[in-house]
């Protein structure tokens, strides 16, 4: 239930993610930033459980996905593994669940700079970091992977991982504003043709 999915990644963002603001800075600090940082259109669309902004942020990654890592993403579609079912929880916690905590923290630091493409740029950087792997892996073994990975992960090879997905704040940009215009023409359809069909 996504729903459900999205209460328990609110209370784990409020307890993981404010664990690492209070590790770097005072508390009246952290508090300001949590909630600047729940500002940021991404984690605004998250946290308001807007449907329709969360599957157009689930289609942009999709895109991105399939052109960076067709081999996994065709297995993934092939399970029908869908971005949803790890996609939010890193998002909620800007992977701080997920990641060993001073990696984390760098990730927090880059996204803090670049924005919402980061968080899609580090998830792609971690599939395509243990593509191989995950490609051996059944649909079980693959999310528990996924929301809790090795502590012993090496930074700097997740950041060159990172940095040869190429995903640009340009393109991610681009993206998101070409699919939002196509989210808001389906909705406009949909809402002519209810009408017509209440007026019939």
């Amino acid at each position: 239930n996504l729903q459900t999915m999205q209460v328990k990644a609110v209370v784990s963002t409020q307890s993981t993610g404010t664990a690492v603001l209070l590790l770097n800075m005072d508390p009246p600090d952290a508090f300001v930033l949590l909630s600047n940082l729940l500002h940021q259109p991404c984690q605004r669309a998250f946290f308001r459980m807007d449907a329709d902004m969360m599957f157009v942020y689930f289609d942009a990654f999709n895109l991105f996905f399939e052109e960076a890592l067709a081999p996994l993403f065709g297995y993934f579609a092939l399970i029908n593994l869908t971005p949803d079912l790890y996609l939010i929880g890193w998002v909620f916690t800007l992977f701080s669940k997920s990641l060993p905590l001073d990696i984390a923290s760098r990730v927090w630091d880059v996204f803090f700079r670049d924005g919402d493409s980061f968080l899609f740029s580090t998830a792609l950087g971690l599939l395509r970091m243990y593509q191989s792997k995950l490609l051996e892996m059944e649909f079980e073994m693959i999310l528990q992977f996924l929301r809790k990975l090795p502590d012993d992960m090496d930074a700097e090879e997740l950041f060159e991982n990172i940095k040869a997905v190429g995903l640009t704040a340009r393109k991610f940009q681009h993206t998101m504003v070409e699919l939002v215009d196509m989210n808001n023409v389906e909705r406009k359809g949909r809402s002519k043709t209810s009408s017509i069909s209440a007026c019939g």
